[in-house]
């Protein structure tokens, strides 16, 4: 009977939790046309949230851009298609590499961030002191915030694939040799304007959603003690990592459905 009470208790506060989250989802879509109404504030987050997580995005784009033009240099060439290089790098940036690692390295930066700033104000009772002001603290300060991830996204995804697609122009045209010619043509031929950029920009838009929301939730739904925020920051990489790997495999299915 224990066992049974302890389950029944753990299965109602999900399914508790489930609704506060979905409610609290719906709030945020609402409030759009009111938060691009004051778009200064969501401004101020694209700023503050692109600053967070540009340096990181850069680099790791350069080094995957790198990987790539090498692996892909010595796969291709078994088969006499090394000029074909520019089309595998652009292809595995665009329609996978480029969304899924920005919206891990975003979950991991600029998500902690969120999380560890929603919680450290509901820990110092700012947002309960905003709600005695009648202030909605949804409205005010997570509403910007979740709108500008969603913004931020396909903007870092968009730096990533453009300067891992560099980084294997260097590798595989300055260092190995391959026709640079060839390396541009082959990428601009191959590439579609539809099943690959545009399904790439999908991409980073549900993941920004995903990231965003799951960042803002944590940190409002946070104990506000230290080690409650600490926890809530940990889950915040967790949770969202895996709802980006997940999401991604939806989305590829569905694609390739189409």
């Amino acid at each position: 009977m224990n066992f049974l009470a302890r389950l029944g208790h753990s299965t109602r506060a999900q399914l508790a939790a489930l609704g506060q989250a979905t409610r609290l989802f719906g709030q945020l879509l609402g409030l759009l046309p009111a938060t691009l109404a004051r778009f200064r504030l969501v401004g101020e987050q694209i700023h503050f949230l692109g600053n967070y997580s540009l340096a990181i995005i850069g680099v790791s784009g350069l080094f995957v851009g790198f990987v790539l033009g090498l692996q892909g240099y010595y796969t291709l060439q078994r088969y006499g298609s090394a000029e074909a290089l520019g089309l595998l790098v652009a292809l595995s940036l665009l329609r996978e590499l480029g969304p899924v690692v920005t919206a891990l390295l975003f979950a991991g930066r600029a998500g902690t961030a969120l999380t560890a700033e929603i919680g450290l104000m509901k820990a110092g009772e700012q947002l309960a002191a905003m709600e005695m002001m009648a202030v909605s603290p949804v409205r005010r300060i997570l509403a910007p915030r979740f709108w500008a991830g969603v913004i931020t996204m396909p903007l870092l995804a968009a730096v990533f694939s453009a300067v891992g697609v560099i980084g294997g122009w260097v590798v595989g045209v300055l260092l190995i040799g391959v026709d640079g010619g060839a390396f541009w043509g082959q990428m601009q031929g191959g590439v579609d304007w539809w099943y690959d950029l545009a399904n790439g920009v999908l991409k980073s838009l549900v993941f920004g959603f995903a990231v965003s929301f799951i960042a803002l939730y944590q940190g409002y739904t946070a104990k506000p003690t230290p080690e409650g925020v600490s926890r809530a920051t940990t889950r915040t990489v967790v949770v969202a990592s895996l709802a980006v790997l997940g999401l991604d495999f939806l989305l590829t299915a569905s694609m390739f459905s189409i």
